[in-house]
């Protein structure tokens, strides 16, 4: 009796809720697999570059159009499914960062590389500050035209749902809906992060189709007669053995898990100790909790601490981290990320008509500045990659930061170039240098032209700094 009521409190096990997380799944691992097959079995799909993460993600959004006209709902966007998609996304990203952070670095420490690093921080801070400036410029424009029809901060949701993806967008976009009266500003947020995905997709592609034609792209080969594994590529000196007790892949697993765990740590007791101060619950606590894969960075470098100080104290007397077994989690996080992301694209927004016009210059200014600033800067200050370096910034200042390395695989498989390193390690000087446009963000959340017009001055005139520091130099040397 005891153990019947025990069961009947347990959901069962034919309950959709049981299963929904393994079905989500199951649906992103089958449409990867499917544009696996589409890319070896169409010329026209292998030649076009196009990711199969991204391919991946426009077959179920054909699929959801398909479901949706047979029974009049989305699928995707009924019941927990946008929940889990959501999550997903999220935590992705979050994952992926840890696993592409735990490995044994390769980095070479140099104050070349230091440079590299920094400016890649900054260039990203200007992606951010030109998306900002174009999208305001815009709203402002269509404030006054309309007669104050349109909110007139929300150009800065360009930023944020290019620059910063969804999460991000969907927020502040919340946030002026609640707060300030932007009406369907979350749908504008999410329509938004949506068609950067798409810019992020089809202005790399044209970028690398365009490159190879003009034979300024060495396409190299395909991973699978790129790579050439051999036993010291899989695994390195005093690791643990494959048969040993417990499953090496389980340990690499376990690791990027408790890391991320810690990551969330971090993040929870920030909002514990400033959960209580006004500004930072208006202001930045969205912001924190969307840059999880930051926090995820500050936990590596804890735990990758914590893994030398036992190793040197002696109580570690083998190597637990593989770099080949993350490698491949950090590959699986992303894909299944890009995936999720593409497949929770929302275009709600544009059943309003006053949105319309707005959304439409809004993200095509933004891949237009961000497209030009960023072939501009590679080319200027990677001139040795250029090309994995715009890949790079451009997916992940349109979309997200595993957007510009899935892009940038295309053309670097293995990763050989800095370009995906500057992108991981560049996080810290963003964030540095990119606390000004976070705290601007409270400004300009009220309903004031005034207050938008002070922020666009703000964001035009750092971002001439930024540049100043990245190509001053560069200017007066060719003065001189």
């Amino acid at each position: 009796m005891l153990i019947h009521e025990t069961v009947s409190e347990f959901t069962s096990f034919q309950n959709i809720e049981v299963w929904n997380f393994v079905i989500m799944l199951s649906l992103l691992s089958g449409a990867l697999l499917l544009a696996g097959a589409l890319r070896r079995m169409i010329p026209v799909l292998r030649r076009s570059l196009l990711p199969g993460a991204v391919l991946a993600g426009f077959l179920l959004l054909l699929f959801d159009g398909v479901y949706r006209l047979v029974t009049g709902v989305s699928f995707f966007r009924s019941g927990n499914n946008l929940i889990t998609l959501e999550a997903m996304t999220y935590h992705g990203l979050g994952l992926g960062v840890v696993a592409m952070s735990l490995q044994q670095s390769r980095r070479v420490k140099s104050p070349h590389r230091n440079r590299e690093v920094f400016r890649s921080g900054a260039i990203t801070v200007c992606g951010y500050l030109i998306q900002g400036v174009a999208g305001l410029l815009i709203t402002l424009a269509f404030f006054y035209a309309m007669q104050g029809k349109v909110f007139p901060s929300s150009g800065i949701l360009l930023p944020l749902g290019y620059g910063q993806g969804p999460g991000q967008a969907f927020n502040w976009g919340l946030t002026f809906e609640n707060s300030y009266g932007f009406v369907n500003g979350s749908s504008f947020g999410l329509t938004v992060a949506a068609l950067g995905f798409v810019s992020a997709s089809i202005g790399g592609v044209l970028y690398m189709n365009v490159m190879q034609r003009k034979g300024k792209l060495q396409m190299k080969k395909d991973a699978d007669m790129a790579e050439n594994l051999t036993a010291e590529a899989i695994t390195g000196k005093n690791e643990l053995p494959l048969s040993e007790s417990m499953d090496k892949f389980t340990v690499q697993a376990a690791l990027v898990l408790v890391t991320y765990i810690l990551a969330y740590g971090l993040m929870k007791g920030i909002d514990v100790a400033f959960g209580g101060v006004k500004f930072y619950v208006n202001t930045l606590q969205s912001t924190i909790w969307g840059f999880n894969f930051l926090f995820g960075l500050l936990a590596c470098v804890i735990v990758k601490a914590l893994l030398k100080g036992f190793s040197r104290a002696g109580w570690m007397q083998r190597e637990y981290r593989n770099s080949f077994m993350l490698n491949r989690i950090s590959g699986w996080m992303f894909d299944i990320m890009v995936v999720a992301s593409i497949a929770s694209i929302d275009l709600t927004a544009f059943t309003h008509p006053e949105f319309i016009l707005p959304l439409v210059l809004i993200c095509l200014a933004g891949a237009v500045v961000t497209f030009l600033f960023v072939r501009f800067a590679s080319h200027r200050l990677f001139p040795a990659y250029e090309h994995e370096q715009f890949l790079c910034f451009y997916g992940m200042l349109t979309g997200t930061l595993s957007t510009g390395l899935i892009l940038c695989r295309e053309i670097d498989p293995l990763f050989d170039t800095p370009a995906a390193e500057n992108l991981i390690f560049q996080n810290l000087y963003a964030v540095l240098l990119g606390a000004p446009f976070l705290l601007v963000l409270g400004l300009i959340a009220q309903n004031q032209p005034a207050t938008t017009w002070l922020v666009f001055a703000i964001l035009a005139v750092y971002f001439l700094l930024l540049c100043g520091v990245l190509f001053g130099k560069q200017l007066l040397a060719r003065k001189k």
